[in-house]
């Protein structure tokens, strides 16, 4: 079962759960175990989320009983992710880790998830409830968007994390700089007439990113090609992206799964490709909380974890547990 809106659209979709047919389909961070939802994409009413038994029904169990990094943990990582940035003269590295929220009685699964809409209408927003893997989130960034009649592709470079009262510093301006030059190189490959935008700020709730647009016509057998080199983009791994993937899975203490990931989804006129960022694995007696940030040179450890706290406010708040 799978519920989601659009960013700027307040329909509720959800699948006819054709096992012939699949147009939702999510990608981990990496490795090739995606997660398929059957069927063709349909308008849900949003009666159907009171009436839906899966949303009351027991969560899958955690099996596999992660403990969360303690902020001195965090802090001492850090300093070695910063220690392998300054030796590699990286630009950056995207280190993350995983918030748990244990020890309450009960979820409230659809009030969570209209939270969550009512709290992001300009993202994309979804919940899947299975046996095995249970997700819910809701973010921002599109990896792509595809026009399958006027074959226009659209992708962003969105990073760099502030509260939307503070004002930008030279970290965060230099920390987005490479995922636009990223974009802008790849892009290059498959068109000659690219346009970009001034980069502006994208506020999501109780922060604000650093945004630049582009836009173009692809042929739309480059499509899978461009998606595969977009992703990991270095807003969510790091600059160079194999090297940094190779750190990441030796520093971070978790697997990131579908965190971090992209969601594809295919209507009659587009295809979205949305990184599933700010995100949680809902499970029968806790929440893992994904949050994670780009690390520079000019880090501050102290920052970066109130950064991850900030982050993690986004599905926090608007989760509905008892306790």
């Amino acid at each position: 079962m799978m519920y989601f809106k659009l960013p700027f659209d307040e329909n509720l979709y959800t699948t006819d759960n054709n096992p012939n047919e699949h147009h939702i389909v999510f990608h981990p961070f990496e490795g090739s175990e995606t997660v398929k939802h059957h069927g063709k994409i349909i308008i849900a009413n949003p009666e159907d989320l009171d009436e839906d038994e899966l949303l009351k029904t027991s969560l899958p169990k955690d099996r596999d009983h992660y403990l969360a990094e303690t902020k001195d943990e965090y802090l001492e990582n850090l300093n070695q992710v910063i220690e392998v940035i300054n030796e590699n003269y990286l630009p950056k590295l995207v280190y993350s880790r995983r918030k748990i929220v244990a020890d309450f009685q009960d979820i409230n699964l659809k009030k969570s998830f209209k939270n969550l809409c009512d709290s992001y209408p300009n993202a994309f927003r979804y919940i899947f409830i299975s046996e095995e893997k249970s997700w819910m989130g809701a973010f921002s960034e599109v990896l792509g968007k595809f026009n399958k009649q006027t074959h226009d592709f659209e992708t962003m470079s969105l990073a760099g994390t502030l509260p939307v009262s503070e004002s930008w510093s030279e970290k965060e301006i230099e920390e987005q700089k490479p995922v636009t030059e990223y974009i802008r190189n790849i892009l290059k490959n498959y068109s000659d007439d690219i346009e970009e935008s001034a980069t502006y700020n994208h506020i999501s709730g109780n922060i604000k990113h650093l945004r630049t647009d582009f836009k173009t016509k692809i042929r739309c057998e480059d499509l899978d090609g461009i998606i595969q080199q977009l992703h990991p983009t270095p807003a969510v791994c790091g600059i160079p992206k194999d090297f940094c993937a190779e750190k990441i899975r030796e520093l971070e203490k978790f697997p990131r799964e579908l965190y971090a990931g992209y969601i594809k989804i295919e209507t009659e006129e587009n295809i979205f490709y949305f990184v599933n960022l700010r995100c949680c694995k809902l499970y029968q007696d806790s929440v893992h909380i994904f949050v994670g940030g780009g690390i520079t040179a000019q880090s501050s450890p102290e920052k970066e974890w109130r950064e991850t706290e900030l982050k993690s406010e986004a599905i926090l708040k608007n989760l509905s547990i008892g306790s």
